[in-house]
């Protein structure tokens, strides 16, 4: 991609979030940095009239990263967006990559956080608000007030990322609101009967 068409497409404002407003120089300090790093590559053509860049960090001869389409998308998602869960990512891959079942995320999520060369991601400790644990990528370090997740952690799972409800499921209410149907059904049953017996 051109610098002209990079700087467009971080400032594009469908679907994005967070929206960007970022200038050419700005875009052009990020691709500097990011071609010391051996990320982006200058890949123009014979007789182009701009210098085009190119990614080579993942997926290419260059590069020793190989990512499925999912592990890709993900990557790419927290890169773009920060921390996210993987409810948040379940609804936001879809869009560059197929999830052949929604449970893929955790997988995926998993896997980059296992590899053996190191992990790419690693899941923070829950927020009070927060249903689910978030994921993070391990591109750059993590800011001093973020919390990774210890395993010690009882309401969340730490294979998966996501959060195990620490109070009693649906079927375990269900199975005790029917317990506590029956049983004041038989107490009303006594209660009836010995108002029938004379002199109670």
């Amino acid at each position: 991609m051109s610098l002209n068409a990079l700087v467009n497409a971080c400032n594009q404002k469908s679907n994005r979030e967070p929206l960007l407003q970022l200038d050419e120089p700005t875009v052009k300090f990020v691709v500097d940095g990011l071609s010391r790093r051996h990320f982006v590559v200058e890949k123009s053509g014979f007789g182009s009239r701009v210098p085009k860049y190119q990614q080579i960090f993942c997926n290419t001869e260059f590069g020793s990263l190989k990512f499925t389409a999912q592990e890709t998308a993900v990557i790419c998602e927290l890169l773009l967006r920060g921390p996210q869960t993987p409810g948040e990512l379940r609804a936001r891959v879809p869009r560059m990559a197929d999830l052949p079942d929604p449970g893929v995320i955790e997988s995926v999520l998993a896997a980059l956080a296992a590899r053996p060369d190191g992990a790419l991601v690693v899941r923070l400790a829950r927020e009070p608000s927060r249903r689910d644990s978030r994921w993070a990528q391990l591109f750059e370090e993590l800011p001093e007030f973020v919390t990774i997740a210890t395993g010690d952690e009882p309401a969340a799972d730490a294979s998966l990322g996501t959060a195990v409800p620490s109070g009693p499921t649906k079927t375990e209410l269900t199975a005790r609101v029917a317990a506590l149907e029956a049983e004041v059904a038989a107490l009303r049953a006594e209660l009836a009967m010995l108002k029938q017996v004379p002199g109670a």
